[in-house]
């Protein structure tokens, strides 16, 4: 998909993410100004990886923008067919599941860092993420989010 933000279960979605965000860690991901679409790009483009999975037993992603697009070498295809667990080598993975349950009983974590690891094999550390729950407005939850700008290739 060429423009993923266009899709309007895309930009549905990017509503969800920046309305849960905002009512768990009291601060914008990013202005909030012009409509739904409009910030769909804006987060789609921005410097920072957004990525999020759903509720499945093996979550699968089910958004990443551009920076995570390309820091985990896929294009939108590729990484909205992942399991999420599968951004994190084996052996990281049991300290990530640690991660995001207790991302989802708090509500978020803003301190989370880990090693991941890109479709090609490139490792990379992650610093100062913030993982958050994903819901409707009516508290329904719809899965996890997480955000970073800072990582270092190892």
């Amino acid at each position: 998909m060429e423009n993923p933000w266009q899709n309007p279960l895309v930009i549905e979605w990017t509503q969800y993410m920046l309305d849960s965000y905002v009512r768990l860690v009291k601060l914008e991901l990013l202005p909030r100004d012009g409509t739904p679409r409009e910030q769909a790009e804006r987060l789609f483009r921005s410097p920072f990886v957004v990525a999020s999975h759903g509720l499945e037993n093996d979550p699968i992603l089910n958004y990443g923008n551009q920076a995570a697009l390309d820091l985990w070498e896929m294009d939108w295809e590729q990484f909205t067919h992942t399991p999420s667990r599968l951004t994190a080598e084996p052996v990281n993975r049991e300290e990530r599941a640690r991660m995001l349950e207790q991302a989802r009983t708090q509500g978020y974590i803003s301190d989370y860092r880990g090693v991941r690891i890109s479709r090609t094999g490139k490792r990379f550390l992650v610093e100062q993420a913030t993982v958050w729950n994903i819901r409707q407005p009516d508290g329904t939850p719809l899965g996890q989010g997480a955000t970073f700008s800072e990582w270092t290739f190892l």
